[in-house]
């Protein structure tokens, strides 16, 4: 065991060295964890010692989650602690509506409790990687995380060779978890206290690089949150007065969460920051080494709710802003391209406040001319090209009438890999325009993201090693612009000027936390692309034609795909979905058994 941090960080070192000897001939599982997703976080404390009887805290944070889904429809899950410190856990492959029934809810009893939602991965959407996560030593912890890590292979080796800590997936997240775990276990006290705690993050923040927002639950303790020391990821707290005096907390990735439960107070947790939450206490701490703040632009570009404020930034206000700035450049290149245009549409739906803005400001029309399908899901993580291309058409219906013999502008927060692009682009031909110019609210997109969003590898992405004329060619416009950079960032630092730079790797190359090069960025090509997650899938496939039932011995085909082969790993799910028809018995003697079971 090491005894000091400096020990830590220098085996950390030794171990990058001889992982590169190694690193491409080990299998990929071993060398980096796959998913690389945008999530929600949940965290919530009850004062109301009455809570310990009934299912309020569940309940509550099963209706915050339901907030947070457009972060992440793959996986939900909620663990519960209620009298005597015991955990109750419900968590499952699904959408937050169906993981949490009135049943399953029901069984989450407790006082406090840390919720999840995880977004569609690379490849990766097995039911053990459900979060949260769990271990029992020390003191029993559950985790919540959104983000990633980017220097895995030398954490992954020090959790095996010296503190003996096994890893049972290939998330980043119980990755995290188990060296914050190793960090508390090092105190060796029977009871830990705040001190031990804030010194226990703070050198997990000196140790795991990359972006992370993160929530714990201590047994029987509280809530510990905590934010990497960049701030790229985003996480806050607010507070509400509990019904029998004293103060609720709840911990979210987006304020919108806190709206919507009658919480108040809302405040960003710092960079660098922990936060230990107790029923008589909160504590707060800057922790980690000063470094530059830089949240990551991209949550105001897409992925938050626009009635959301995210580091004192209005997500709706900013898209506002960029569809202002959008228009000053819209007007140079119409210019330049001696075109006029008649109407300005949006792609649904996050790009509306934007092209709304800049139909204002251009003095042309603002229609609607798309009609979306509420009930498919989100194309850019679908595995294969055809699927998507099918997929647009499915999810996107054209009105004529819109665009009949006109010159369209489609406004769309962003071009990813070009496929939605160029299909939404055929569709407004198909039903008559005379032209089609295609505005992004974001600048190109040319490299990968390695701190939590699943984009494509840089191959696939529409924009890498091409030119605007290029792109538009691609996807079939007359014309395509983008917005600025500098606009960009100007439409979002303009409403907190204290930021003075943000995560802007996906247009720059230039990654704020430093540790990657140009092997894990291969790796990540590597694990990304489309034929890695065909691969993946035709495994899973095979796994449950196979009857292959992992630890638990065979299972049939429905037990394997809805990942029941981990089911007495972990916590003990306590929805009375367990009660069916030739479902395994629950195992409460093997941590955390996890029994949810669709139907």
């Amino acid at each position: 065991m090491f005894s000091k941090n400096s020990s830590l960080l220098s085996f950390l070192l030794g171990v990058d060295i001889l992982v590169t000897t190694v690193y491409n001939s080990l299998p990929l599982s071993h060398l980096t964890s796959h998913p690389y997703t945008v999530c929600g976080i949940l965290g919530l404390l009850l004062h109301d010692p009455l809570a310990t009887q009934t299912t309020l805290a569940g309940t509550e944070i099963a209706e915050g989650l339901s907030l947070l889904q457009h972060r992440g429809q793959d996986a939900a899950g909620i663990v519960t602690c209620g009298s005597g410190g015991r955990f109750y856990q419900v968590k499952a492959n699904g959408m937050v509506r169906d993981v949490f029934d009135a049943p399953a809810v029901a069984g989450l009893k407790g006082w406090m409790g840390v919720g999840h939602v995880r977004y569609p991965t690379a490849g990766s959407s097995a039911h053990a990687e459900a979060q949260p996560f769990y271990v029992n030593s020390p003191y029993g912890i559950v985790f919540a995380h959104n983000g990633n890590i980017v220097n895995t292979p030398s954490l992954r080796q020090f959790l095996d060779v010296d503190a003996h800590r096994h890893i049972n997936t290939d998330s980043d997240s119980e990755l995290l978890l188990n060296i914050l775990a190793n960090n508390l276990q090092k105190t060796g006290k029977f009871r830990i206290n705040e001190e031990d705690i804030f010194t226990a993050v703070g050198d997990l923040t000196r140790t795991c690089i990359g972006a992370y927002a993160c929530v714990a639950m201590i047994a029987g303790f509280g809530l510990i949150v905590f934010r990497d020391p960049n701030g790229i990821r985003p996480a806050g707290i607010a507070t509400r007065k509990g019904a029998r005096g004293g103060t609720d907390y709840l911990v979210a990735s987006e304020s919108v969460v806190a709206q919507g439960l009658g919480f108040t107070e809302w405040e960003d947790v710092k960079a660098g920051e922990a936060i230990i939450i107790t029923r008589s206490n909160i504590s707060r701490r800057q922790v980690a080494t000063p470094q530059a703040f830089a949240p990551d632009i991209f949550e105001h570009v897409y992925f938050a709710r626009p009635d959301s404020t995210i580091d004192g930034i209005s997500v709706y206000r900013s898209r506002m802003k960029m569809g202002d700035l959008l228009a000053e450049t819209v007007k140079k290149e119409l210019v330049k391209a001696k075109l006029e245009i008649d109407v300005v549409i949006p792609v649904p739906d996050t790009s509306r406040t934007a092209a709304l803005n800049c139909a204002q400001a251009l003095n042309i029309p603002y229609r609607e001319g798309f009609v979306k399908n509420r009930y498919v899901g989100r194309t850019f993580i679908m595995p294969g090209q055809t699927q998507r291309r099918k997929n647009v058409r499915r999810k996107l219906n054209a009105m004529p009438e819109e665009f009949a013999g006109k010159t369209v502008m489609l406004v769309d927060d962003s071009i990813v890999r070009g496929t939605t692009s160029k299909e939404i682009v055929q569709m407004a031909k198909d039903v008559g325009a005379k032209r089609v110019i295609f505005a992004s609210c974001a600048p190109p997109i040319r490299y990968s993201n390695v701190y939590g969003i699943d984009m494509p590898s840089p191959h696939e992405l529409i924009a890498h090693g091409r030119t605007t004329e290029e792109i538009a060619a691609h996807i079939g416009a007359d014309l395509v612009i983008y917005q600025t950079l500098e606009d960009l960032v100007e439409s979002c630092r303009q409403f907190n000027p204290a930021i003075k730079q943000f995560d802007c790797s996906v247009f720059t190359g230039e990654y704020v936390t430093g540790g990657v090069d140009e092997r894990y960025l291969e790796h990540i090509q590597r694990l990304r692309n489309d034929n890695a997650k065909a691969k993946k899938n035709q495994q899973a496939i095979e796994a449950v034609e196979a009857n292959e039932g992992g630890c638990n011995g065979p299972m049939n085909g429905s037990d394997a795909l809805l990942g029941r082969s981990d089911s007495i790993m972990g916590l003990s799910n306590h929805s009375p979905k367990i009660g069916a028809t030739n479902m395994p018995t629950p195992n409460d003697t093997i941590g955390l058994h996890n029994s949810w079971y669709g139907q």
